[in-house]
């Protein structure tokens, strides 16, 4: 299989590292819009893998780089703003497609709590249709959240129930960064993104709809000394994917975020520097036009070089409750890393690296024709087993837990 990895960050530069131990691949090109960078995640690696330049928003580019390579797939690993432009292009060049994250959504104009405006990768599924057409795979959100925690909710669907009454992506952590008083593990563009956004919710009498930032506070239970952390209604592709797939009633993501995270979150939206609209910002060079949010990321610590100064676990999981064989029945399965373990193993740091590693292994499932699909399709469109037994053998095994 030949790859185009487009995004050389945090989690781009997990894959490489995840893939260069992987004989599935022939070749990877790996392209960022800084070459240092790209250089920088290739330079330890073997001659599979190549840098290259590229602007994600250049969807000409993107095609030709693709042709030029001959690649068969591309891979996305850059922030939901190039979703579309390298979704596209994927599709223009005849190749097959993967991200971990989806189309960006659009808040209801008049009632944003309330009702839904654009899901998260309603213009994605809008194309399913024309990829069916021209017999390519676009395999969207496949990280880990969404992703894995997707894999699981369909494996608890063929095998551990009958009936769901509701399916809930619960994601914890007791994480702490040395020196900083406030360092995001993942990227704040999209963190901001995902927690500020209305958080979406599915009931299947109802359908979806909106509700407050940071509603229904509940405190979750992590696995492997994690321990209790409260979790609030978030923004995330789950509530769009699984419903889609699985019958269950109800559908939510709630993520353990903490009262000082939410707190700096609020702040930052209450100052108007959560928003993506360039500003005119005067300079000793004249004045510039910037966006708040991409300046907060600027100011703040790259999550991929906090590997050093972080410590202890991170959990993705899926709480399911329903009835198997007439009784009732409750289970949360659930992936943990600790962030020792992955800088000793990969020097990435936990949240990156738990990210990176699931899309690779559909890359190799893919490969190896065990995955098979066209069109425009979540992870719960799949066979659930082969990717879990795989992620095993990539040594960082999950876990399930009777509730």
């Amino acid at each position: 299989m030949r790859v185009l990895l487009v995004g050389a960050g945090g989690v781009g530069t997990a894959i490489t590292r995840i893939a260069a131990r992987r004989p599935f691949l022939d070749h990877m090109v790996v392209a960022d819009c800084d070459l240092p960078r790209a250089e920088s995640a290739v330079a330890t690696l073997d001659d599979r893998f190549t840098p290259a330049m590229i602007d994600a928003a250049d969807s000409g580019a993107v095609t030709g780089l693709l042709a030029e390579h001959r690649c068969d797939v591309l891979l996305n690993a850059t922030d939901p703003r190039f979703v579309l432009p390298l979704f596209n292009a994927a599709l223009e060049a005849g190749v097959d497609y993967l991200d971990m994250a989806m189309s960006m959504s659009r808040p209801h104009p008049e009632r944003p709590y309330e009702e839904v405006g654009v899901k998260l990768g309603d213009e994605q599924f809008a194309e399913d249709g024309t990829w069916a057409a021209r017999g390519r795979l676009a395999l969207v959100g496949m990280g880990v959240e969404p992703g894995l925690a997707d894999v699981f909710a369909r494996y608890a669907a063929d095998e551990l129930f009958d009936e769901i009454e509701e399916i809930g992506i619960r994601d914890g952590g007791n994480l702490t960064v040395d020196g900083y008083d406030f360092a995001p593990s993942f990227s704040i563009w999209t963190t901001i993104e995902e927690c500020l956004n209305p958080p979406l919710i599915y009931e299947r009498e109802r359908g979806w709809y909106t509700t407050e930032p940071f509603s229904e506070p509940e405190v979750f239970d992590f696995p492997d000394g994690i321990g209790p952390v409260e979790c609030v209604n978030v923004e995330h592709e789950e509530v769009v994917l699984v419903p889609r797939w699985i019958r269950a009633r109800r559908v939510t993501f709630k993520y353990g975020l903490g009262e000082e995270f939410i707190g700096t979150l609020k702040t930052l939206h209450a100052l108007g520097v959560d928003r993506t609209e360039p500003v005119s910002v005067r300079t000793d060079r004249g004045t510039a036009r910037v966006s708040p949010r991409d300046v907060v990321a600027a100011v703040l610590p790259d999550p991929a070089g906090l590997g050093d100064r972080m410590h202890g676990k991170t959990c993705a999981g899926t709480w399911v409750k329903g009835v198997k064989d007439g009784r009732a029945r409750e289970v949360y399965l659930y992936h943990v890393v600790d962030n020792q373990w992955s800088m000793r193993e990969y020097g990435s740091q936990a949240v990156v690296w738990q990210t990176a590693v699931n899309p690779v292994i559909a890359l190799e499932l893919l490969a190896g024709g065990v995955w098979k699909g066209t069109g425009v399709l979540g992870p719960e469109a799949f066979e659930p087993r082969p990717f879990l037994d795989l992620l095993v053998e990539y040594g960082s095994p999950w876990g399930l837990r009777d509730q």
